[in-house]
């Protein structure tokens, strides 16, 4: 009984030209596939187990999905794919109008509704709402309500790699003084996420593509044997950034608006999908005359606010725990992995906090 309009920034049959690959949790796979969405995503790789290290020292843990009680802890995919199936979704869902090719440029809370302004084909369009979401991933609000910046110094190069020895299902996160790197393991090799300090990253994309795989190799080390190849590289720098607020009158933050994550442990993402799920089920509790009104976005953000505090913390510290050299560190990082590697329930809470967040 709802009129939703969804306004859509790029113009109609655009893809969109991101070239990262997303991981996917087992929890967001279980969202997708309730609204049917999840069996019309082709190219998706599943992770059955995480390997988590540390650069020049002792100790590790291993994550296994039989040991969480699923046969998938994670998914890797094409950014483009998750989005052409959504599309799809939409565009066949009834009491839904997609908009494509507005650019909305103005929000103006107010106290019986939100109103938009957007252009479209050149013309200036104005929408009133009983509720906005805005989820454009803070680009709208910068201005009038600047975020809460973290700058860690650091950007991630991401690209395709294949390898001599590849373990397919198999995850890897290796920390190192310069930052976390990552292999997410999709199709014939692996999606790499290598962070180093931003002028770093910079040089890493000018490197020819022997010179990136053999340092490439000294940096990671010898579990997937040698890197053979490597696809066109891209960077992308990395800051925590948290929205003053999750509410407005009439309107509301979610996904990367809300809070934009690090990418060590695949976190952003799917905890943006929990607040879509999470902000569903509130507009399903309220009263239609309540959409938008105070006492239903308390609702929500009362519902997100443990989930959102954990996942921010948990990513923050990992990278502040893990980003640096010092010998006292490294040795209790070395025990605490080793530790964590003997402690079977232990490893199935910080799997199943990965999968489903703090409510996990």
């Amino acid at each position: 009984g709802l009129d939703v309009r969804v306004l859509e920034a790029r113009p109609p049959d655009s893809a969109p030209a991101d070239p990262r690959a997303l991981a996917l949790s087992h929890g967001s796979r279980l969202l997708l596939a309730r609204l049917g969405v999840w069996d019309a995503i082709p190219q998706v790789s599943g992770i059955r187990t995480i390997h988590i290290s540390q650069q020049h020292a002792f100790g590790r843990a291993v994550l296994e999905a039989a040991e969480a009680g699923v046969t998938e802890m994670g998914y890797v995919l094409p950014y483009h794919a998750l989005h052409a199936a959504l599309i799809a979704s939409l565009q066949k869902a009834q009491g839904v109008t997609l908009l494509t090719g507005a650019a909305v440029d103005r929000l103006e809370p107010g106290a019986e509704s939100a109103a938009l302004g957007y252009r479209q084909e050149d013309s200036a369009c104005t929408l009133r709402a009983r509720l906005a979401v805005i989820a454009d991933g803070g680009k709208l609000l910068e201005t009038t309500h600047p975020p809460r910046i973290t700058d860690y110094g650091q950007s991630a190069v991401i690209a395709h790699v294949t390898c001599t020895t590849p373990h397919p299902g198999t995850a890897y996160e290796r920390f190192t003084a310069q930052g976390p790197v990552a292999l997410l393991p999709y199709m014939d090799g692996y999606e790499l996420v290598w962070t180093a300090p931003h002028d770093s990253a910079q040089e890493m994309l000018a490197w020819p593509d022997e010179v990136f795989l053999a340092r490439l190799h000294d940096h990671f080390g010898d579990r997937v044997g040698a890197f053979l190849s490597v696809s066109r590289r891209a960077c992308f720098p990395l800051r925590l950034k948290r929205a003053p607020q999750l509410a407005l009158p009439h309107a509301v933050l979610i996904g990367n608006a809300a809070q934009t994550l690090h990418p060590v442990a695949g976190q952003g993402l799917n905890m943006g999908l929990r607040d879509a799920w999470e902000l569903a089920q509130a507009i399903l509790r309220c009263a239609p005359q309540a959409l938008g009104a105070s006492t239903m976005l308390e609702d929500y953000t009362d519902a997100r606010r443990l989930d959102r505090k954990a996942g921010t913390r948990f990513t923050d510290g990992l990278v502040r725990l893990f980003s640096n050299d010092m010998p006292g560190l490294r040795a209790g990082r070395a025990a605490a992995l080793t530790l964590l590697d003997c402690l079977p329930h232990a490893k199935r809470f910080v799997a199943r906090r990965m999968m489903f967040g703090a409510h996990g």
